[in-house]
């Protein structure tokens, strides 16, 4: 199948999703992980429709984004080292994996003197797996509590990665736990704007839109499998 083919396959698969728990799929942002792949094949995902490229390697969004200049809106998906902050700051419209407190008082501090304000979502493991970056489930609302009032930083949401397993089902209680958590943020946080769940890919994004995710991040299910 062509990366249109594909693309039409999976928000075909989103909108079945979110008819099974009476969502509307309009709410449901399809971000195409780019990962490895090159601006033609993009260009493609931009011509077929996508609006939204996720990038998990600082470095590979800085070398793709003039290919494309005002056109696509980008995210940074992937584990954020201190030292690249600041080619972040103007660049990326949403960083997915904010999961310490070093890197929320970098973003804010190199956020400040541009006057740009960094939206950011929270990673969270919840599924607690030593391979995975985020923040543990208890850790979250101490958390929240420490940076919500840095400048130059908004929260707008959490972000999970569930465990690969060969049933999509298995994922379930990973994305629940998600939106639970979410759900006692904003009530401890109202003056938050919680907008966001980034949960859901490639294996297992038709649970995550079941379960509540408006944000998922789709590789290999529109550009075929990584090389």
């Amino acid at each position: 199948m062509s990366i249109s083919e594909n693309i039409l396959a999976v928000r075909q698969k989103i909108a079945e999703a979110a008819a099974r728990v009476n969502r509307d799929p309009a709410g449901i942002k399809l971000v195409a992980v780019t990962k490895t792949v090159e601006p033609e094949a993009m260009q493609d995902a931009l011509t077929a429709g996508i609006q939204d490229f996720g990038e998990n390697r600082v470095q590979e969004l800085v070398r793709k984004q003039p290919y494309f200049n005002d056109w696509v809106t980008w995210h940074l998906i992937g584990h954020l080292q201190t030292n690249k902050v600041k080619q972040v700051i103007g660049r990326a419209s949403l960083v997915h994996s904010l999961d310490r407190l070093n890197l929320a008082r970098e973003l804010s501090g190199a956020a400040q003197p541009t006057g740009l304000v960094i939206p950011v979502l929270l990673q969270v493991n919840i599924s607690r797996e030593d391979t995975k970056y985020g923040l543990a489930p208890e850790e979250v609302m101490d958390f929240v509590a420490e940076i919500a009032s840095y400048p130059g930083l908004s929260i707008q949401g959490l972000m999970t990665m569930a465990p690969l397993a060969p049933d999509p089902e298995e994922t379930r209680p990973v994305f629940r736990g998600l939106a639970e958590m979410a759900q006692r943020v904003k009530v401890r946080f109202p003056s938050l704007e919680i907008r966001w769940l980034s949960m859901g890919m490639s294996n297992d994004y038709e649970v995550a839109v079941e379960e509540g995710a408006n944000l998922v991040r789709i590789g290999s299910g529109i550009f075929g499998p990584r090389n």
